[in-house]
């Protein structure tokens, strides 16, 4: 059965990294194989430069040549092997852009689901009528400082004159008491408050008081 149909491949599939590494490897072993041929052609190229013409430089001349097609066949093929890498490099690119564009859109989707899951637990006419009702406190608050820090002003019916009047007798209030002094005593009082006579001292003659009216 195997010999009809062959046997399942069980190779690993060869990926765009390991390809570009071999074509790069292939690469380097061509540009070795040119620099051998570029150094026989430049010793072929002195030997010919001194020869003169004759069958010896004929076919001296003639083995450079064979050297010369063998390096551009070399050159072409390492050319070619180059556009490979390049071609290879450039896929390599476009799947990295890929790679991380797919990451973008799935980091996008799982945004999206988690903003609508988020946002569908606001209720926006609650979030309105909350506002209405700071606006209204904040209404509120504005005319009870208004009304607290009202000044009053004097009644206009008050006369300027009666004013002027009691401010004048209340500063001639507070001149006599300043006169008057904190500690001053009053007449009928000054008798009774006098300080005490000693025992051994001869009492002072005194005048006895007559009463208001005189005696009959």
């Amino acid at each position: 059965m195997n010999r009809l149909f062959g046997s399942k491949n069980t190779a690993p599939k060869p990926t765009l990294e390991n390809a570009i590494s071999n074509v790069d490897n292939r690469i380097s072993s061509i540009d070795v194989k040119l620099a051998a041929l570029n150094s026989e052609l430049s010793t072929y190229q002195n030997k010919i430069s001194k020869m003169r013409d004759g069958p010896g430089k004929t076919a001296l001349k003639q083995k450079a040549l064979k050297v010369l097609q063998r390096r551009k066949q070399y050159e072409a093929q390492r050319d070619q092997l180059s556009q490979q890498s390049w071609n290879m490099e450039q896929a390599g690119m476009m799947q990295d852009n890929l790679k991380n564009t797919m990451t973008t859109v799935d980091a996008m989707k799982t945004t999206t689901k988690a903003l609508k899951k988020q946002y569908g637990k606001i209720d926006v006419d609650q979030i309105e009528r909350m506002q209405d009702e700071m606006a209204d406190m904040m209404d509120i608050g504005n005319e009870i400082q208004e009304s607290i820090s009202r000044a009053y002003d004097v009644p206009e019916d008050v006369d300027e004159a009666e004013l002027d009047a009691e401010l004048e007798a209340l500063g001639e209030e507070s001149m006599f008491e300043s006169s008057m002094g904190e500690s001053a005593v009053p007449s009928f009082m000054q008798d009774e408050v006098s300080p005490p006579q000693f025992i051994d001292e001869p009492p002072e003659q005194t005048k006895v008081k007559e009463p208001a009216g005189g005696m009959g």
